[in-house]
This record gives C-alpha cells, sequence and structure tokens, in this order.
C-alpha cells in the first residue's frame, strides 16, 4: 500500500437503503480505498461516522464486519484478484471487488445475491462504468473457487495473510510458533472485561451476566472472558462503571507492577486509559497519566471519570522532562510503550499493511529514548514495568537486553519465574511482552 495522507471517507449517495447490502459493501470499499491510500481505518471510521452520526448501530455492526474481515483477508484477496485482472481497477472499485470475495468466502448469503448487489448496488453507485467488469469479475471468482483456492495456498502471502517481511521476521524468532502466531492475526479477537473491584465483586458481576444470559468465565488473572463479542451497550454494569473492557493479557500489567498503597506512580504512555485505571482500582497510590497528544488524554480523563477514579493527567511528551517532572520520584512506573502492535494485529487489521519493515527499527530507536528519560525520574529502589503489544524481538527481549546493557543500576527482576514475558495471541488474549526493571538502591 502506498503511504500518502488519508481522505475523508466519502457517504454513499441516500437512494441506496442503509440496511441494504449494497449499501455496506460500497461503504466498506470506500474505507477500505481510505486505508490502501494511506490512511488508518480508525482514521476513515471517524471520518464516516462524524458525516454520518444517525447510522443505526446494526448497520454500523455490518459495515464493521465488512471492513475488518477484508482487511484480515487482504493478501488472498489480492492474490485472486491479480488472477482475475489484467490490472487493477481504481479505487475504490478494487476494493469493492476485494469486499465482496470477502463477503463470498465468509457469508452464508446465495452468491447471486452478492454478486447482484455488488454489480447492480455498489457498482452503479461508483459510476456504473465499471458494472461489467465486477460481474465477470465475480462470477469467474465462483467458477474458478477450487483453482483459485489451490493456488492461494500454494503462495506465502496469500496463504498466511501478512506481508513478505512480517512473514519472514516471525518465522525467524519464532520457528516453532510463527504459523499459530499468523493464523492468530487472521482471528477475531476475544472480548474481555475487567471487573472494577472497589464498585462491586465477582459474585455480583456473575450473577448480573447469568440474569442477562451472556455467558462468561472467569481466567486465572481475574479477567472475565465472554463467550462470544457483545456491544458494551448489552455489558451489564458497564455504563455505571462497574466493568471496563480490556484485553485479558493487559490485565497483567497492574499485577505485574508491584504495587503497594501510598506509592507514587508513573503512568507514561497512558491513553487510553485502561491501565491507568487498572493501577488505581488496584491499590491507593498518587498517579500522574501521561500522553503526547491532548486528545487521547481527554479519554483518559474520561475514563477515570466513568471509574469514579482520579489521577493527574497531563499533556506531554514523556522523553521531554522539563515539561511535566516535578524533580520528584516514581516508586513505580509504568513504560507502556509505542509499538508496532504486531501482537495485537487482528484487532488491527490495517496495520500489517500500512507498516513497513524499516518501521520497527523506528518504534525500537523511539523505546529506547523513552526507557532512557523515564529511568531518570524512578526512585533508587523503585521499579519499573516495561510493556508493548508487539511480538517482535527488536522492541521487546533486545530492547530489554541493550538496556540493561547501558544501564549498570538496572537489575532485571523475574516474572512468573523467567527473565521476562512473552505472551503469544491466542483464543483468549492478544500478544503482549512484559518486563520488570528494578533501579539499584
Amino acid at each position: 500500500m502506498p503511504s500518502r495522507p488519508p481522505r475523508p471517507a466519502a457517504s454513499p449517495a441516500p437512494q441506496l437503503a442503509e440496511d441494504g447490502l449494497a449499501y455496506a459493501l460500497v461503504t466498506t470499499a470506500q474505507l477500505i480505498a481510505e486505508v490502501v491510500a494511506g490512511g488508518t481505518l480508525t482514521e476513515a471510521l471517524a471520518a464516516l461516522w462524524s458525516a454520518r452520526p444517525a447510522t443505526p448501530p446494526g448497520v454500523r455492526g455490518a459495515i464493521l464486519d465488512l471492513a475488518y474481515g477484508s482487511l484480515r483477508d487482504y493478501g488472498r484477496q489480492d492474490f485472486i484478484l491479480g488472477k482475475l485482472l489484467q490490472k487493477p481497477l481504481p479505487e475504490p472499485v478494487q476494493s469493492l471487488l476485494r469486499v465482496a470475495l470477502h463477503r463470498l468466502d465468509s457469508r452464508a448469503d446465495p452468491a447471486h445475491t452478492i454478486v447482484d448487489q455488488a454489480v447492480t448496488g455498489a457498482a452503479t453507485l461508483l459510476g456504473g462504468k465499471f458494472k461489467g467488469v465486477v460481474n465477470g469479475v465475480l462470477r469467474n471468482a465462483l467458477r474458478q473457487t477450487a483453482d483459485l483456492n489451490r493456488a492461494a495456498d500454494a503462495d506465502m502471502v496469500a496463504e498466511f495473510r501478512h506481508p513478505p517481511w512480517w512473514i519472514r521476521r516471525l518465522r525467524s524468532q519464532y520457528p516453532d510458533d510463527w504459523r499459530a502466531i499468523l493464523a492468530g492475526g487472521n482471528t477475531h479477537p476475544p472480548m474481555a472485561l475487567r471487573i472494577n473491584r472497589r464498585r462491586t465483586t465477582l459474585r455480583e458481576v456473575l450473577s448480573a451476566f447469568a440474569a442477562a444470559e451472556l455467558p462468561v468465565r472467569e481466567l486465572n488473572n481475574g479477567a472475565l472472558l465472554l463467550d462470544r463479542p457483545v456491544p458494551v451497550t448489552r455489558v451489564p454494569g458497564f455504563a455505571e462503571g462497574l466493568l471496563s473492557v480490556q484485553d485479558a493479557g493487559a490485565q497483567h500489567a497492574a499485577r505485574y507492577l508491584d504495587l503497594a498503597d501510598g506509592q507514587r506512580v508513573l503512568d507514561a504512555c497512558a491513553a487510553p486509559g485502561g491501565k491507568t485505571s487498572h493501577i488505581l482500582e488496584s491499590a491507593d497510590v498518587a498517579l500522574t497519566a501521561l500522553d503526547s497528544d491532548a486528545f487521547r488524554a481527554r479519554r483518559v480523563s474520561e475514563n477515570l471519570a466513568r471509574l469514579g477514579l482520579s489521577a493527574e493527567v497531563k499533556t506531554a511528551d514523556c522523553r521531554d522532562l522539563s515539561r511535566w517532572w516535578d524533580g520528584r520520584p516514581f516508586d513505580r512506573i509504568l513504560a507502556d510503550v509505542p509499538c508496532s502492535a504486531s501482537g495485537v494485529v487482528r484487532r488491527n487489521p490495517d496495520i500489517k499493511w500500512l507498516r513497513r519493515s524499516d518501521d520497527i527499527a523506528r518504534f525500537a530507536a523511539q523505546q529506547a529514548e523513552i526507557l532512557d528519560a523515564l529511568w531518570q525520574v524512578l526512585a533508587p529502589g523503585g521499579k519499573m514495568l516495561y510493556v508493548t503489544c508487539s511480538v517482535f524481538a527488536e522492541e521487546n527481549r533486545e530492547q530489554i537486553a541493550a538496556f540493561a546493557n547501558r544501564h549498570p543500576d538496572c537489575c532485571r527482576l523475574p516474572i512468573a519465574g523467567q527473565p521476562d514475558c512473552q505472551y503469544l495471541p491466542s483464543t483468549e488474549h492478544d500478544g503482549f511482552f512484559y518486563a520488570l526493571l528494578e533501579k539499584a538502591a
């Protein structure tokens, strides 16, 4: 995908019924086209919902399902289209074909209905010039399904649905697990919840979920895992601040940080505030939450308010100590640093197509700068928890090894009996890395 500034997502003309398949197909095609142009899906969706705030929840859900599914399958779709087209079509027509192929492969709708809606509805709305091509490509795809799938299964990118550099990196770093990691990146993510134990108990929550007929189970770190994701409006107690949506892997942070009442704690890269609020739910501490982006910092404050919690929220780059630090050291620091997000790619499937191989080195350099800056504000005897949602070694074990070599006063503390903890994506949680560092007294 080329990189250029994203354009606002276009809105379909009103002649298509919002609850129809054609509307969902063409709207999703326009979103995918924004990603192909270099924008993020988050940006494109924000522009769409801003332009059409009255979109019904069911319609939003259908568009989201198509958009995320199409981007998870992007590598396979483009391989198949390469077999069926002499050259790519203009956007968003090319992305309409991607979305239609995903729908044909993933849903039980009659194939002729999907093709008809893609041609007479979506392609017509996009000008009609390519109606015949769209019709021919989709019908050929149906006729040649078996042959196309065999060819796709023999192609690395089409089979694993990740860029070649990503596949090679994982194969080198995880010789036993790389296939499972890649497969996990193409799945729907689990939905986990965190109990706000300052306001409710496990017994009360489980009783409310049973009454709502929502199957849920507790994991060994206290996270609650739903059998299947649901809108937060269906989560009993969410609006009242009794629960938060947070991946089970992310819920290890507050526990690994070794919190105690009275500590002075820094969450250095806090937005959107999930780990910030978990810290405050876990211990009575004086917490400072930093984020470099003012909009994202406001999200931290909003999340804290919903949960009935309070912290000092500041907008600043944590590396620029002169802008935010008052000179008093912290007993605990959470360094949940910017990273490639390679461990949460199933939640952000555009990432694997927007990232480039050399981005990893740039993230690693930024992480090193953050670690070196934060080490200065950690009290002797204090602990810093380094966290990423990455599975790449350059951002994780290699990063921490290099930091420990630079700082003789750094002691690496074990986590669950290991020097560090690398969680790989699974049916219960996303991919995360944790390392606990203590500063010599």
